[in-house]
């Protein structure tokens, strides 16, 4: 899974750190705005990739005793902070921007160079677009892209995935601005483009930074994982009935499970210690991403007291 996100971002990396340095050099050639607002997102969609990768290699770090459960949650950290990024740098310069232009137009020169670029741009967006959407859609439940995204524990494909969808936008705007600045002869409309642009990215942004926020204090697991784990703890013979299971995310691969378990009356707490080795030996075996498992001996009438205490709260 890690390799397949490393994959989807280094597309994005190299797509857009060149996309940048083309865009960069048309707007100073041209005197574009949206280009100039084009070029700023390019730049900071690299620096976003860059720190992606960086979360995934420090999410990888094994636990010590400064953090007994692992790193994991550096990688939904920096997925926030790359939101943050996006709306303060990508959208607020590009709004800046288009504000300025607009206050004082610049007539665009060259403009063949500007659709020059933003083709390029669209083959090199569009090819890293469609890298993201083919990782996600491997990993994709059935039922609507919306609530894949709002159930996917990893950040890095669908931020990657938001930021080329955005740019791919951004791209239309901008050349339908610099066309239609053109054409009437207002070259005001180049600075509208330009807040268009930040308008998407603000978009964007707010999205991916609600989306980081709950993965970043903590989602469940799937129900399919739940289950999985109750049915485990339940067909031991020493188990008289599994209660519950309370999971947390600590990264895409990376589950910490408490179960509830009321064990069968009278048994020694040497064969409890043994069910319990029995438990998390199979659970580990079947679901590796569960790397931290807690079980709790609790009386099933126990369990759903607080359960209910916990729910009315």
């Amino acid at each position: 899974m890690a390799s397949q996100s490393k994959k989807v971002i280094y597309a994005a990396l190299a797509g857009n750190l060149g996309i940048a340095v083309a865009k960069f050099v048309a707007a100073a050639w041209t005197g574009s705005s949206a280009m100039l607002s084009e070029g700023v997102h390019s730049l900071v969609d690299t620096g976003n990739q860059g720190l992606l990768l960086y979360g995934l290699k420090r999410s990888a770090h094994p636990p010590d005793r400064a953090h007994p459960l692992g790193y994991g949650r550096e990688l939904y950290f920096w997925a926030f902070i790359v939101a943050l990024l996006i709306f303060s740098l990508g959208a607020g310069v590009s709004i800046y921007e288009g504000i300025t232009h607009i206050l004082y137009p610049q007539k665009i020169e060259n403009p063949l160079i500007t659709y020059l670029v933003l083709g390029v741009s669209v083959l090199f967006e569009g090819t890293s677009w469609w890298i993201a959407l083919k990782e996600f859609r491997k990993d994709k439940a059935p039922g609507s892209y919306v609530d894949a995204v709002l159930e996917s524990k990893d950040p890095t494909v669908f931020t990657v995935l938001f930021e080329d969808s955005a740019a791919l936008v951004g791209l239309l705007i901008a050349f339908v601005g610099i066309f239609a600045a053109q054409l009437f002869d207002m070259p005001e409309l180049d600075g509208v483009a330009s807040i268009g642009i930040g308008l998407v990215l603000a978009f964007v942004a707010v999205i991916l930074a609600r989306e980081s926020k709950g993965l970043l204090i903590g989602e469940a697991a799937a129900p399919e994982l739940q289950r999985a784990i109750l049915d485990i703890a339940d067909r031991d013979p020493a188990v008289d009935h599994a209660n519950g299971v309370l999971t947390v995310h600590l990264a895409p691969r990376q589950v910490v499970a408490n179960l509830s378990v009321e064990f069968v009356d009278a048994l020694p707490a040497s064969e409890i210690e043994l069910a319990v080795e029995r438990i998390e030996a199979e659970i580990k075996a079947s679901h590796p991403e569960v790397t931290s498992l807690f079980v709790k001996p609790q009386r099933a009438g126990t369990y759903r007291e607080r359960r209910k205490a916990i729910l009315a709260g």
